[in-house]
């Protein structure tokens, strides 16, 4: 049978001493002596914002932690309280409390950065204590100290390296749980009452679209979301008034707002619920000997100057954010590669792949980047892009030369063969040799994938060729004049019709897409009217609403005037003076 733990109150895990993180030997022992599994919940904030006071309510006690009644921060390090999980039967369940973010008295700001990122690798359920709302400042801090930690996994032992599949990673991943104190907002949205939940969901939520500034700010809600694949939101009022509040831990339940005394309660019952056993990469369930070793670790891989603190975030943004430049261009050639095939038939083919390509790319970018604050990687990341897509608009040229000149090689070697065997040199041989070279273009303009250099290239051969022609023709001409002349005409005629058809060809496909343009925009002008319409009918609804409104009062004061009327009618005499009764009598 396992042994009982029995801590009577908290004890120093990880003192932080001038910048140096200490691993407490007693607190080891304790932990290594512990075979149970354990579930690790622990609590990151700001300093004096009532972390101590929550953690002592899940210990089932009202002291314990030190609940701090000064602006002068308590806690220092992390301290820690294993006591029997009230729920799970033979589970441990260890509290760690951390010092507070923030404190202006510590000289190094980088100790908040590492007792963030062990308060991350160490928990199973999570706690960021935040205080009056959710804000941006918030979700940056929480972003930031995500990556840190992942970065942390992949230089410390294999038990914490990164773990490519999803169903690993969230074992890995500790549950968030988001309080937040002295909540003073209406929890409202678009018109209608909302849950602390659905608060944190609407916090989180990216917003739709792509320019920079939209991608800065849906990046670090993207990371969180993945980071804690399960997330609780949890709102405290005021616990009491703030007299009294530095006597918060030796209040009763009856001294404080009862709304506050049932947050507490729901907050306690959903971790002792639904916080889950601590678990490594590998389904590794985790017991006090193991987290003593990760304990062990973490602290020896922070010590070590592995992970960059709060001030060198320049540092982890060069190596990501080069990173990420590197992966979202090897995804954007491993797209092209498997999607392009040159010549393409039209420019625009080119460069619409290079687009669906191009954003993948970006996605791939903003996806594994970190902190590009000035947008210094994104640009250079879009001068790279570019100039791959110069290069491929010149290897499509060339592509395209090339395969049209092989192209005509084939189709008019025939051709040239029977002119130096001398078949054209007759009586209308040149009409004959036109009629044939006609035949092989339209054969030539009839093959596949030519490319953007197919006019070009056949307009650059028929020129080489011109000599031959002229050749040929004048051949004819002394053979036959008059009857040369004859077939000139014709053969011109049959040309000019040729010509007509074709530039009547390209007007009717320019006339198509004039059409085309024209019914995208009659579209685009139909679709303007329809929004505009619709916004001027939710004018009008919400002027009715307001008029609506202004009649309901209007009609109730009304009402209390008819009211106050019929009282008077009805009771005259509460009106009269004593005076005035004693006049009459």
């Amino acid at each position: 049978m396992a042994p009982v733990v029995h801590m009577p109150e908290p004890l120093c895990l990880i003192e932080n001493t001038n910048g140096q993180l200490l691993v407490n030997p007693k607190a080891l022992k304790i932990l290594s002596a512990i075979q149970q599994p354990v579930v690790v919940v622990a609590i990151v904030g700001l300093y004096r914002t009532g972390k101590s006071y929550l953690m002592n309510k899940l210990a089932g006690k009202n002291k314990g932690f030190c609940v701090g009644s000064t602006v002068q921060t308590h806690t220092k390090g992390i301290w820690m309280w294993c006591v029997p999980h009230p729920e799970k039967p033979n589970h441990i369940l260890v509290l760690l409390d951390t010092e507070g973010l923030g404190d202006i008295e510590k000289d190094d700001k980088k100790s908040d950065t590492q007792i963030f990122v062990l308060a991350l690798l160490l928990s199973s359920t999570f706690v960021y204590n935040t205080m009056n709302t959710i804000d941006q400042r918030a979700i940056d801090l929480l972003h930031y100290v995500t990556e840190l930690s992942n970065l942390l996994r992949t230089v410390t032992s294999p038990d914490l390296d990164g773990v490519d599949n999803a169903p690993d990673f969230m074992n890995v991943c500790p549950d968030l749980v988001w309080t937040v104190r002295d909540f003073y907002l209406d929890l409202e949205a678009n018109g209608r009452l909302i849950t602390a939940d659905e608060y944190l969901e609407n916090s989180l939520r990216p917003k739709q679209g792509t320019d920079r500034h939209l991608q800065n700010f849906n990046l670090p809600r993207l990371c969180i979301q993945k980071f804690f694949p399960i997330k609780k939101c949890f709102i405290f009022d005021l616990p009491t008034h703030r007299k009294k509040l530095a006597q918060l831990e030796t209040l009763h339940n009856d001294d404080l707002d009862p709304e506050f005394v049932q947050q507490v309660a729901d907050f306690c019952s959903y971790i002792f619920s639904h916080s889950k056993t601590k678990t490594l990469s590998g389904g590794i369930k985790v017991n006090g000997s193991h987290l003593e070793s990760l304990v062990r670790t973490c602290v020896s891989a922070i010590n070590s100057g592995d992970l960059p603190c709060m001030e060198n975030v320049l540092a982890l943004a060069q190596i990501k954010n080069s990173s990420a430049v590197q992966k979202a261009i090897d995804h954007y050639d491993q797209q092209m590669g498997q999607k392009l095939q040159l010549p393409t038939e039209t420019l625009q083919e080119l460069l619409d792949l290079h687009r669906v390509s191009e954003k993948g790319a970006m996605e791939v970018f903003m996806k594994n980047s970190f902190e590009d604050i000035d947008q210094g990687f994104q640009e250079t990341l879009e001068i790279l892009l570019e100039a791959k897509q110069n290069d491929f608009c010149k290897r499509n040229l060339e592509a395209s030369l090339n395969r049209c000149s092989a192209l005509l090689q084939d189709i008019f070697r025939p051709l040239e063969e029977d002119v130096k065997q001398g078949i054209y040199s007759k009586p209308g041989g040149h009409r004959l040799f036109l009629q044939k070279r006609e035949e092989l273009k339209a054969k030539y303009y009839q093959a596949p994938r030519k490319g953007i250099q197919a006019e070009k290239a056949l307009q650059k051969y028929l020129q080489s060729k011109e000599s031959v022609s002229v050749t040929i023709w004048q051949t004819d001409l002394v053979l036959t004049a008059r009857e040369k002349e004859m077939e000139e005409a014709r053969v011109k005629a049959e040309f000019m019709k040729a010509e007509e058809k074709r530039l009547g060809a390209i007007l009717m496909q320019h006339q198509q897409r004039m059409e085309q343009r024209e019914r995208l925009h009659r579209e685009q002008v139909r679709q303007m009217e329809i929004k505009r319409l619709y916004q001027q009918a939710l004018q009008q609804r919400d002027q009715e609403r307001r008029l609506k409104e202004e009649a309901e009062k209007l009609k109730e004061r009304f009402q209390a005037e008819s009211r106050k009327l019929q009282d008077e009618i009805q009771h005259p005499q509460r009106n009269d003076s004593p005076d005035d009764t004693c006049i009459l009598l």
